[in-house]
């Protein structure tokens, strides 16, 4: 039988009170599905209220705190929006430092609706090509982005999406990309630890 795409990878999703409930639960349900073990990153312990519909939504539980986590913990990040939870993250200095770590590390990263908010606050956008809810659009800009109206952008290992209308796209093509983001990563390792920088790689054979 065929592994699931993210067997075994640790994916961190980085959320406070008033996530978009949709952009949370669908995304994490399909890296679940995808065989990916999900963690709920967030700035205290306890739960997290989401929003739906403009109203009080789900709880979900926080499983790590964004003080004590580093990107070296996790294979792959996801960033659900809403308004207020990118908000009140950006405003962190830990969560800031998570995302940064994610992106300066060449991890996959993918975000969504408000979500992109974090990766301008990290300093992650210049020179990246992202979407995102509308009214971000100067705020990436301004961050050195270039920003498109589309249902999913794709640069390098970074995915963004504008709303939860996208979530469809958006799901599958995060699943796709951290699959292949991975198994490059698991190329790269392997190549490393058969020859290690420090040695020479072997040349012409002499026989």
């Amino acid at each position: 039988m065929v592994p699931a795409p993210l067997t075994g990878r640790k994916v961190a999703f980085l959320a406070a009170d008033g996530v978009q409930q949709d952009e949370l639960a669908q995304p994490w349900d399909a890296v679940v599905a995808a065989g990916g073990e999900p963690t709920l990153v967030s700035l205290r312990s306890g739960e997290i209220i989401s929003v739906a519909n403009g109203k009080e939504g789900r709880r979900f539980p926080v499983g790590r705190l964004a003080s004590e986590v580093s990107d070296r913990d996790f294979d792959a990040l996801v960033i659900p929006g809403g308004l207020k939870s990118p908000d009140t993250l950006r405003m962190d200095a830990d969560a800031v430092m998570f995302v940064r770590g994610f992106m300066e590390h060449d991890k996959p990263v993918a975000a969504i609706c408000h979500g992109p908010w974090l990766l301008v606050e990290a300093d992650a956008v210049r020179g990246r090509t992202l979407t995102s809810y509308p009214s971000l659009q100067t705020d990436i800009r301004n961050a050195g982005g270039a920003w498109v109206n589309k249902q999913v952008s794709v640069d390098q290992k970074l995915v963004t999406s504008r709303t939860p209308a996208d979530l469809p796209v958006f799901c599958a093509t995060l699943v796709s990309s951290l699959a292949t983001a991975i198994d490059e990563r698991q190329l790269d390792s392997m190549v490393e630890q058969t020859f290690p920088a420090s040695d020479p790689l072997p040349g012409p054979s002499t026989i």
